[in-house]
């Protein structure tokens, strides 16, 4: 039977102390030490032993052991192993013996392993410890491999002459340093610094990688990371290769109200010899007193090129903007300014709306009097070109505002109405256009009725089905201005605008006269988990808008049939499709995208089809399909995949793949990236990326187990 004693280290330390000792012992009293043995006796040399099964505890410090001897005179602790001693829940140590102090801070372990954070293990001949903080480690291996007892080496490891793990800092020192892969040396290090595993943030090097492109030949990124306070900090990586010279930072600080991030590189390289490329995207997000947020966004680049020849980002239009706002459950107010820049060949910034401003203003009230919901709206609004030129720097200024009034009855055998009236106001002011009227207003009152009629059924196995046939009959005034199509050129016709009074996008152009809109939902609720809904739908116009694109399915009297719908299932399956098609079956437009989702299975797939429309800048037909995926091959491997090939022209477009390999100490990163498109300012490319990450030495590797068997 175990005996269990508890030893107050003041009666087991009973031993004179000087005066400083005995005040700071005043001051906060040490915790009591507990010793648990099989046996416990005192040796007529005054000596403590405690034998078989032994633990002891001192604070957050446990030891394990077959026997501790306690020689009061001498103050010492001879512990003989196997020992396993924890410090809290991120340091353990195992050795064959060991003299300690008793606060077991202080003392030699010999044949002893410290094992960080359950990750990083410290093999050494011997270990000091020294005032409960530092471990300082003699001829030592450290690596997070699995470490087998047939001799056969780890996948990495750092040989040290002496090793130094400072507990309060969290940083391991190294001196005389040796990196083996498989017990070969790579590199050699007079002297290495790395961060301990339980380490969030600290200053030093980050995972290296390699990148090699058909533009800018092969190079290597360092990136090293400062940290500025408990709040900010900033990584800068140099990228050099034979055909460039760049160095890349991110800047992030977190303030009590919000954050801001910003990224940016610049590069000397053999694609514009003798000029420095650059980029600089910010991003930035602040709360405001009164519940009021101001966003903000800042990208800019010195040459078109630039993102994509260093894969920086795909974006083809650059959006700098500032923005405050304030959402409430009735109201909304907010404000922005947006500097826009085009990146693409066929577009010139100075013809284009690139400096944008808007103010908006929405309320809701619920007027007791007529019952239902008022809604109130301002909008102001401004678009420039830099362009003093007639016609093509046309500038445009309005003023809209709306007063709309709402509400639903649900009538007998569960017919619902849905009634709205209102106006809306326009004010324009258009600037360098001699072709239109400068100042231009108008007075435009609507009105809508909608009728709904949802029914239920529920079958024999349980599935819910519902079926709701709608329609709406709206009227807008007649008494259009004459304005240019400045911001409604793209329209889409779906689901969420069917019983729209306008689908136009913008109020500088609004559906005219009667329009009667019909349609169909239906959707099935199977208990088994998988769910379906089908929306068809089509409008009906008193007169055609020219204003409307022939892909958008609207010209015309009556509009293309809309069909949309979704599938979704409990295996992980998700589809969803929307087409417009006329009564011939003849497709305007089409689009179906589907994933599907499980533990090892991960893949999207899409496909898109647009017909030529040149009032869309559209001088061809759009057939398109994507694909990306990633499938765990193993515990370790993974592989995964993207594609997007243009049916139309029968090229692809991009496609690129990537390996990864992760087990327990290492994570390797493989990757292949080709781009086809080309312009006059971009090339077609292929890169190729390399990184191999050592795990161990960041807190953030994860919750996954990747322990190896140390079998053949």
């Amino acid at each position: 039977m175990r005996l269990p004693i508890l030893i107050l280290l003041a009666v087991l330390l009973c031993l004179p102390r000087d005066v400083s000792a005995q005040a700071a012992s005043a001051e906060a009293p040490p915790e009591p030490a507990v010793l648990v043995a099989d046996e416990l006796f005192i040796t007529p040399e005054r000596v403590l032993v405690a034998r078989g099964n032994v633990e002891a505890f001192q604070g957050t410090t446990r030891i394990r052991a077959q026997e501790i001897r306690y020689d009061q005179r001498s103050g010492a602790l001879d512990i003989t192993g196997p020992i396993t001693l924890r410090d809290g829940e991120s340091v353990a140590i195992l050795a064959s013996a060991a003299e300690l102090d008793p606060e077991l801070e202080s003392g030699l372990l010999t044949s002893a392993r410290l094992v960080l954070n359950r990750q990083l293990q410290l093999a050494a001949v011997q270990i000091n410890r020294v005032d409960g903080r530092y471990s300082q480690l003699y001829k030592t291996a450290v690596t997070s491999c699995k470490v087998c007892e047939d001799g056969r080496p780890p996948l990495w490891q750092i040989r040290a002459r002496r090793v130094v793990h400072d507990d309060l800092e969290r940083q391991i020192y190294f001196e005389g340093a040796q990196f083996r892969i498989y017990d070969l040396p790579i590199f050699y290090f007079p002297r290495l610094r790395l961060p301990d595993p339980t380490v969030e943030r600290t200053t030093g090097f980050l995972i290296p990688s390699v990148r090699t492109t058909s533009q800018l030949g092969t190079g290597v990124k360092i990136p090293y990371f400062f940290t500025i306070g408990p709040s900010r900090d900033l990584t800068l990586t140099p990228y050099i290769s034979g055909k460039t010279k760049t160095l890349e930072f991110r800047y992030r600080e977190a303030f009590r109200n919000g954050r801001i991030e910003f990224n940016g590189a610049a590069s000397r390289d053999d694609q514009l010899p003798g000029e420095t490329r650059a980029y600089l995207f910010g991003y930035g997000s602040f709360d405001l007193p009164r519940d009021f947020k101001l966003d903000f966004a800042i990208e800019t680049t010195t040459d078109d090129a630039y993102l994509l020849d260093y894969d920086y980002s795909d974006k083809d239009r650059l959006k700098s903007e500032i923005a405050i706002s304030r959402a409430r459950r009735d109201e909304f107010v907010g404000g922005s300014l947006i500097k826009y820049h085009s990146l693409r060949d066929n577009e010139d910034n100075s013809t284009l709306p690139t400096l944008i401003g808007d103010a908006v203003y929405e309320a809701r009230l619920f007027p007791s009097a007529v019952g239902g919901e008022l809604r109130l709206g301002l909008n102001l609004h401004s678009h420039q070109r830099s362009s003093t030129q007639d016609i093509v720097g046309r500038d445009v200024n309005r003023i809209n505002a709306r007063a709309e009034w709402l509400r639903t009855w649900t009538l007998s055998q569960g017919l619902v109405a849905e009634a709205r009236a209102g106006a809306v106001a326009d004010f324009f002011d258009i600037k360098q256009d001699s072709t239109f009227p400068d100042d231009q207003s108008a007075l435009t009152p609507q009105a809508a009725l909608a009728l709904r009629y949802p029914m239920s059924r529920t079958e024999a196995g349980g599935a819910t089905q519902f079926l709701e046939p709608l329609a709406q009959l709206a009227w807008v005034d007649d008494n259009a201005l004459d304005l240019p199509n400045e911001e409604s050129t793209l329209v889409e016709f779906d689901e969420g605008n069917l019983l729209s009074l306008s689908r136009f996008p913008r109020p500088d152009r609004r559906e005219r006269g009667v329009v009667t809109a019909l349609g169909v939902n239906w959707a099935r609720f199977d208990p088994r988990g998988w769910q379906a809904h089908l929306t068809l739908g089509q409008v009906l116009s008193e007169e055609s808008d020219a204003s409307f694109t022939e892909s958008s399915g609207l010209r015309g009297t009556s509009s293309d049939y809309l069909l949309a719908g979704q599938i979704k299932t409990d295996n992980g399956w998700a589809i969803s499709a929307r087409s417009l098609f006329d009564g011939g079956f003849d497709f305007t437009k089409s689009e179906i995208r589907g994933h599907f989702i499980r533990p090892r299975v991960r893949f999207a797939t899409s496909y898109l089809w647009l017909i030529e429309d040149p009032d869309e800048m559209r001088d061809n037909d759009v057939s398109e399909v994507s694909f990306e995926g990633e499938y765990d091959v193993s515990r370790n491997w993974s592989v995964g995949a993207d594609w997007r090939f243009d049916l139309a022209s029968d090229r692809a477009a991009t496609a690129g793949v990537g390996v990864v390999y992760t087990n327990e100490c290492v994570t390797v990163d493989l990757s292949l990236k080709r781009r086809y498109t080309s312009s006059t300012s971009v090339e077609p490319s292929t890169s190729f990326g390399f990184t191999i990450g050592l795990r161990g030495f960041s807190a953030q590797n994860g919750t996954e187990n990747y322990s190896r068997s140390c079998g053949k």
